[in-house]
């Protein structure tokens, strides 16, 4: 395969990493020179497809769940060929997984991207989300290590130890749409506002994983906390009142335990409709916020971790360094 565009006489690989999870399916195209460590974004898009809904239920991908993650999965297609990557890698996580019918998924982006979806471990996803978020944070002397990186998905967490290299990682099965489903809908319909009962269930469950997560992974021992994905990034969005989403003022601010805590409580007594007035709030995480804010709180409070770290640079990033 040939070497992508030459910049200062360096070769640099044009690559592509599409992440597919429970919630959301995500796209990153990038030039990458692994002799600096540079990735160049081209393009980074997201589209929130729901592939987990109901698997926790069924065991099986919805009809309308697959559909809609092919729609977006033809619609990156045409983005990946226009920007000419030599090298596309599709990740899928969670939801697929737990899935019965999982075949059905592989052949449907094989069909489409012509590449077969690798259905990967928990412990890959970490191993790819601690590298995506950590990479760029080598020199900084005001984080201190070793970092704890956390992965809040849709369908699962991802806890990664380690300074330059991963340490100690576990993936367990807590997530905002897994939370929301399991503890939060009733009858179809999501819980408007959730009474304090059912709150309670569902921070009991986020604890007993904490739990599991805490046999193999030492949490209470790293400096800085860093968080990935979706339920983070979009409560920092809320704790700076942004107008609409930014990414550049997202990643990496900071945001501490304190305000996480009032951004938590506020999301679980709003009802749908003042959640959805939030200008920085995506409508496809509306009713599935609140459940992730509470995995968030309780990953600080159990760590006594001050502030958490916020990275718009994750799983997606470790995918594509991965090609490159």
């Amino acid at each position: 395969m040939r070497d992508a565009p030459r910049e200062g006489g360096r070769p640099v690989t044009r690559v592509a990493a599409i992440d597919c999870g429970t919630n959301s399916i995500r796209l990153l195209v990038a030039d990458a020179d692994p002799r600096t460590g540079e990735l160049t974004e081209l393009d980074r898009r997201m589209t929130i497809v729901r592939l987990g809904q109901g698997v926790d239920r069924t065991g099986r991908l919805a009809p309308e769940a697959l559909e809609r993650t092919f729609a977006a999965c033809r619609a990156y297609a045409e983005v990946v060929k226009e920007h000419g990557a030599e090298r596309l890698r599709f990740v899928a996580t969670s939801a697929s997984r737990d899935a019965e019918n999982r075949d059905d998924f592989v052949r449907g982006v094989l069909d489409i991207l012509g590449v077969e979806p690798e259905v990967i471990t928990g412990g890959q996803e970490a191993e790819f989300s601690f590298t995506g978020a950590t990479k760029e944070l080598t020199g900084r002397t005001d984080l201190h290590r070793p970092f704890l990186v956390v992965d809040i998905g849709g369908g699962s967490t991802e806890f990664v130890v380690g300074d330059d290299h991963v340490r100690a990682a576990r993936s367990v099965d807590v997530g905002c749409v897994r939370m929301t489903e399991r503890h939060l809908v009733r009858d179809g319909v999501v819980t408007d506002p959730p009474t304090e009962d059912r709150i309670a269930a569902m921070r009991a469950d986020i604890e007993a994983a904490l739990d599991h997560a805490e046999e193999t992974v030492p949490l209470r021992e790293a400096h800085t906390l860093v968080g990935l994905a979706g339920s983070v990034t979009t409560v920092s969005a809320i704790a700076q009142d942004l107008p609409a989403y930014d990414s550049g003022a997202i990643h990496h601010s900071r945001v501490s335990r304190d305000r996480v805590r009032e951004i938590t409580e506020w999301l679980l007594r709003s009802t749908h409709a003042e959640r959805a007035a939030v200008p920085s709030l995506h409508p496809g995480r509306v009713d599935v916020i609140g459940a992730g804010a509470l995995v968030l709180l309780s990953i600080m409070e159990r760590t006594g971790a001050e502030e958490v770290v916020v990275s718009e640079h994750d799983i997606l990033d470790g995918i594509a360094w991965s090609v490159a």
